[in-house]
């Protein structure tokens, strides 16, 4: 799987396409230029999670594995050693990939690992301490989660799970804008790093003014968008 440019957006939403994409500007959209947008960022999502729904089991191990090794990779030249380091990874959901395993070896070098966890919807995340032996309860949209009364903690490094993604470093998430809001919340700002395939990257997602640019993304192709 690689990035081509049959993995560019497949229409623009309105006149924004029109604008070179990076020096696109939400703010001089008019009402139903942004409406239109809105449109055409939900079926982006759609269309790229149906395509990731498509991947045979082995593929996706394959992918999993090759995200490992350059995360790894990522992680020694960007932030160094993890260890003493409270880093966020995410419970894979819908055919994302599954990283657990990296994050259990974060531990055994010595870094405390959390797992997002929404407590009140369309507020920001908590991130509640995981092991491989935290027994997990059902949260939000039936996805497991550390317990309650797991320690909260708050991350220097954050895994952001994305559906989509742009050179400039934007992820196009699910649409309920948990993670950009828990994001602006933090201060200072974990160092955040969008994960996900190299297929779903695309020309622009359109950034709107509540959209935060990632420190980083990395896909299983390498590092894509490079710190910041």
């Amino acid at each position: 799987m690689t990035g081509d440019e049959s993995n560019q957006a497949s229409s623009s939403p309105c006149m924004a396409d029109e604008i070179e994409k990076g020096l696109f500007d939400p703010l001089a959209l008019e009402e139903d230029e942004l409406r239109a947008i809105a449109r055409w960022r939900k079926l982006e999502r759609e269309r790229l999670r149906a395509e990731r729904m498509l991947l045979r089991q082995e593929q996706r191990t394959t992918i999993a594995e090759a995200l490992i090794v350059e995360l790894d990779r990522y992680l020694e030249d960007a932030v160094g050693d993890p260890a003493g380091r409270i880093i966020s990874g995410y419970w894979p959901i819908k055919g994302e990939p599954d990283l657990r395993p990296w994050l259990a070896s974060l531990i055994e070098r010595g870094a405390t690992v959390a797992l997002p966890v929404v407590v009140i919807p369309a507020t920001p995340l908590v991130f509640r301490h995981w092991t491989p032996e935290t027994k997990m309860e059902r949260g939000n949209w039936n996805i497991p989660v550390p317990p309650a009364a797991a320690q909260e903690l708050i991350p220097e490094i954050a895994l952001a799970p994305l559906v989509g993604w742009d050179n400039r470093g934007y992820r196009l998430g699910y649409g309920g804008g948990y993670f950009d809001r828990t994001l602006a919340s933090l201060s200072p700002r974990p160092h955040v790093i969008g994960v996900g395939l190299q297929s779903a990257h695309i020309g622009t997602i359109y950034p709107q003014p509540h959209d935060i640019r990632m420190s980083a993304i990395v896909t299983e192709a390498g590092v894509q968008v490079e710190p910041r």
